[in-house]
């Protein structure tokens, strides 16, 4: 059965958490508000969870969700061979609107699609994604809305498309806030050397640049000889098309996407 809160009110702010805690335990999905719109999340370590999630939006596994966490530390427990400048980019600009794609973790026993190998991450700043993050864990999330649909920017909004495939829908207003546009994550694939920007949002590449000065923008190419230039090389941020920025949808970075929802993905 599904249940709604209005996260403004302390009593069913704590209501809510609590009962989406208990739902991402029995393998359900939630929605909740992120910085950027909202997202659906699940367990990120249940492959049913998982599945149901992609199942809700109508997405198959060849576009993974994105995984939020709740702080930088959760970083090294999740992905591997993290580059010096992808840690620097997470440390000026999360929490926020960035998007990491990173090499994940082979030990860890979770599948959120066809990710060759690689994980999506990102730290949310808003306060109830932080709170929920905080009891949960990493959480596979997406953007809250049916794959075509516009990125739902209420819970209510979000609810006219997933209906009974949510069990609980947390809703703290509009997101971003009212009159704002609705603005994705920036991602960026740190899977090699150099960085480069696969889709632009929250984050400039300027900005990005101010950290990294050597991260490549969307269309540009590293220097003939330089790192990263065999183009004989797989792009492991391929098989991530389709990603949210709820978070930022951020797991499957195709920088073509139209669906604004981190990780996340994000996307959220």
């Amino acid at each position: 059965m599904t249940t709604s809160y209005d996260c403004a009110a302390a009593e069913q702010r704590a209501a809510g958490l609590e009962h989406a805690q208990r739902a991402i335990r029995d393998q359900k999905c939630v929605v909740f508000p992120t910085d950027t719109v909202y997202g659906i999340a699940a367990d990120a370590f249940s492959p049913l969870a998982v599945t149901l999630l992609l199942a809700s939006k109508g997405r198959s596994r060849k576009m993974p969700p994105p995984v939020l966490i709740p702080r930088l530390n959760a970083l090294d427990g999740l992905a591997t061979d993290v580059p010096a400048e992808a840690r620097r980019l997470a440390e000026a600009f999360w929490p926020g609107g960035l998007t990491l794609i990173l090499h994940a973790q082979p030990s860890l026993d979770w599948d959120l699609g066809e990710t060759k190998g690689t994980v999506a991450l990102r730290i949310p700043a808003d306060e109830v994604a932080q709170d929920l993050l905080t009891l949960t864990g990493p959480l596979a999330v997406s953007s809250a809305n049916r794959t075509g649909q516009a990125a739902a920017q209420t819970a209510a909004e979000a609810e006219a498309q997933l209906a009974e495939s949510v069990e609980v829908y947390l809703e703290g207003g509009p997101r971003p806030a009212e009159g704002a546009d609705a603005v994705p994550s920036t991602i960026v694939d740190a899977t090699s050397l150099p960085l480069r920007v696969v889709r632009l949002g929250a984050i400039s590449l300027d900005r990005l640049r101010e950290v990294v000065p050597e991260v490549l923008g969307v269309d540009e190419q590293p220097a003939a000889g330089g790192a990263g230039a065999d183009p004989a090389s797989e792009d492991p941020a391929a098989g991530r098309a389709g990603a949210d920025p709820a978070s930022d949808n951020p797991a499957g970075a195709d920088p073509a996407s139209k669906d604004p929802a981190d990780e996340p993905a994000g996307t959220a």
